[in-house]
């Protein structure tokens, strides 16, 4: 199962892919999505992979410098109709949101106990007060750390490995010329990111087998905490191991680097891509321009 899938995520470049294959993938991925490639002919898709990373780039630095809930509102506007277009299910791509759910809890705790301003509601016991400032700052960056992770998992989600390899490749291509390793440093990016899903697995596999022995996962913050220490000594154990293999199976099969090397698919911008790139460098603009 596994290996198919393994096999599926690096070689379904053309994704023509049949059913029963991406039920198969569907049920592996119910774990979580970070990392991952959803297969679909879909408009987002069928896009050029340097057009996907330099419009999320510039969506995403858009939206960093984006202070009013108006503007959100429209990023997020902008969010549903690609993932519309681009047919992957909503629930994939939420599910990214909840490992980062802590981190807009804290932000927005910072922002909503300490920014002055005017005073919403008093803690007596804590002698902390809450700020409309505060709360609307909160909520603001909040909204704007989901909005990244968002447009994140979109991008994986709609890029293979492989196509996210060559745009990073053909786009880092100029820095050859001051003898920078582009082709590795882009091969130990994309396997960094393809690692993330499979020592998640690991990941799991170690906290069920903790269960089974009688350990448990609940309860107070810092009882967890204390639980997943046992864990993190055999999943590193299991990441070297696995890094181990990865470089033996390179090496047998004669890889030593970029030199020479050339793509089975050649990229090619369309009139879409234009199109896109073209929105989203104007968007940006006028977002620097305006601050919004």
């Amino acid at each position: 199962m596994i290996f198919a899938v393994e096999f599926y995520i690096f070689d379904d470049y053309n994704n023509n892919t049949p059913r029963f294959q991406k039920q198969k993938y569907m049920a592996f991925l119910s774990d979580i999505t970070l990392g991952h490639y959803y297969p679909s002919d879909s408009f987002i898709h069928r896009l050029d992979p340097r057009t996907k990373l330099l419009a999320t780039m510039l969506l995403m630095m858009t939206c960093m410098i984006s202070q009013k809930p108006i503007v959100l509102a429209v990023f997020g506007v902008i969010l549903l109709v690609a993932v519309y277009l681009s047919k992957i299910p909503v629930r994939f791509i939420l599910k990214n949101l909840r490992p980062f759910a802590v981190l807009f809890l804290i932000t927005l705790f910072v922002h909503m106990f300490w920014t002055s301003g005017t005073i919403l509601y008093t803690v007596p016991e804590l002698n902390i007060e809450i700020t409309r400032e505060g709360l609307y700052m909160g909520v603001v960056y909040s909204a704007r750390l989901a909005l990244l992770v968002v447009f994140a998992a979109l991008l994986t989600l709609s890029t293979s490995p492989i196509e996210l390899t060559d745009a990073m490749e053909k786009m880092l291509a100029p820095l050859k010329r001051l003898r920078v390793p582009t082709h590795e440093i882009v091969m130990m990016l994309t396997l960094s990111l393809r690692f993330i899903p499979t020592l998640m697995e690991e990941a799991e596999r170690l906290k069920n087998a903790q269960i089974s022995r009688g350990a448990t996962f609940d309860g107070p913050v810092y009882k967890r905490i204390k639980n997943v220490i046992p864990l993190i000594l055999p999943l590193f154990i299991s990441s070297f191991r696995r890094a181990d293999e990865l470089a033996l199976a390179m090496d047998a099969r004669c890889y030593h680097g970029g030199e020479g090397r050339t793509s089975f698919k050649k990229l090619k911008y369309t009139r879409n891509d234009v199109v896109i790139f073209c929105f989203c460098c104007l968007f940006f603009i006028f977002g620097v321009w305006k601050r919004f």
